[in-house]
């Protein structure tokens, strides 16, 4: 934490002399060392606190680059707020580690683990068919599927029917299921394999023909996390195999959104021109998130007071429909089209200083106890809850994730998944 801090007030000092790069610099060098210190010590690839601290700050020491003319010099409360965010996080994890912790690595001797492969079975059959129904019908209601349509940059958007679509997307879930299946031996029955093969590139196929490329994106990481967190020994050329196929699908479906370079170069607005979109694009969608927090704090009139993190009970409950003005907030941020956030920007827009560092805190202590759940893990679909938190740490600078209701239904339907296949084995 002292290298943290140190690294910090160095990141701060330069960007209030404009020294961008350098200052950057200062919060890549405090990331790496970060996401080391919780990897050398407990041999976990995909420890919780590691990847926050390295997206986090690492993600922070992006935006201070400051390559694009959208962005501003920070205020000192977001300054002071992003500090707390990240303090906040591991001096909780810190301390429960400390009083609570067990010393055992991540890489010990694995143990014997219990069949569940009947069950997961089932759990991936169902849940891909509910998936490819919910999409039937909603291509059926709105006469269209996306990939199918050309000159509409926001036909995605669109494509959505109220709580149907949760069910669409719940797609993202199956390689995961499936990277368990195989992991604990498949079926002796090929018919078997090959139908959860089958299911699996029906659950890729979803995404692709709704033109999302999160979706896309969310279900391989997911499956990657997943095989992480059982094999706890992973070759990083596993990772790379997974991105060098995940490029051009990702370039596909941003074609096939209508999204060419003259448009998305309009939007990102970047000082050099000439930069390649496949620098920009990811920059400015790590970037401009930190911007848009300062656009917050700088423009917020009153708090909301937990309305705006409660959004998903509106959402899941219909509430929304029946009182609309618990979800008629406006967004702040510095261009319409870039409405990407942070993970804590909803806590600040409810609760201003003390809502980043409460929410902060409530996080690193689940992300605590689902590190030390994961040693001894014993039903399988644990693995696929990790992975999600693991993603949902990764891409911390991206959005507002716990007060999105999707992430609520993926939390949900695995849990449900983790009690039937327990219930099974019983």
């Amino acid at each position: 934490m002292i290298v943290y801090l140190i690294c910090y007030a160095l990141s701060w000092i330069l960007a209030y002399f404009h020294l961008y790069y350098l200052s950057g610099l200062a919060l890549f060098a405090a990331a790496g060392f970060l996401y080391y210190y919780d990897y050398h010590r407990t041999g976990n690839f995909i420890h919780l606190r590691g990847l926050f601290s390295a997206f986090w700050v690492g993600g922070q020491g992006v935006a201070c680059l400051k390559l694009s003319n959208l962005q501003t010099d920070w205020s000192l409360l977001t300054w002071f707020c992003f500090l707390l965010a990240f303090a906040g996080f591991w001096i909780t994890f810190q301390i429960l580690e400390r009083f609570f912790g067990g010393e055992e690595r991540f890489d010990r001797k694995k143990r014997r683990r219990r069949s569940f492969v009947r069950p997961v079975f089932y759990c991936i059959i169902a849940l891909t068919l509910i998936s490819l129904a919910a999409f039937v019908f909603e291509a059926a209601v709105l006469g269209f599927i996306p990939l199918f349509l050309r000159g509409v940059p926001h036909a995605y958007s669109e494509f959505h029917l109220s709580g149907v679509h949760y069910l669409t997307v719940s797609c993202v879930l199956v390689p995961a299921l499936s990277v368990i299946f195989f992991l604990q031996g498949g079926s002796r029955r090929s018919v078997r394999n090959v139908l959860i093969l089958l299911m699996t590139l029906i659950a890729f196929l979803i995404p692709i023909l709704c033109v999302s490329r999160f979706q896309l994106i969310f279900a391989a990481a997911l499956a990657v996390m997943t095989y992480c967190a059982y094999q706890r020994r992973v070759d990083p050329r596993l990772i790379g195999a997974v991105i060098v196929v995940l490029i051009p699908l990702y370039i596909g479906l941003t074609v096939a959104r209508s999204h060419d370079v003259q448009y998305l170069n309009g939007i990102f607005e970047m000082k050099n021109s000439n930069m390649p979109i496949f620098i920009s694009q990811p920059y400015i969608y790590i970037a401009n998130n930190y911007e848009n927090f300062n656009c917050l704090v700088d423009a917020l009139p009153a708090h909301t007071w937990g309305i705006r993190s409660l959004f998903p009970v509106w959402a899941l409950t219909g509430l929304k429909f029946v009182f609309p003005y618990l979800i008629s907030f406006p967004i702040y941020v510095d261009k319409e089209e870039l409405t990407t956030l942070t993970m804590f920007y909803d806590a600040y827009y409810d609760f201003g200083v003390i809502g980043v560092l409460v929410f902060s805190c409530l996080l690193g202590a689940v992300c605590f106890f689902l590190v030390e759940q994961l040693k001894e893990m014993k039903n399988p679909l644990g693995y696929v809850f990790y992975g999600q938190m693991a993603i949902y740490m990764m891409l911390s600078f991206f959005t507002t994730w716990f007060s999105n209701p999707t992430t609520w239904f993926y939390f949900a339907v695995t849990v449900c998944m983790m009690i039937y296949c327990g219930m099974s084995r019983r």
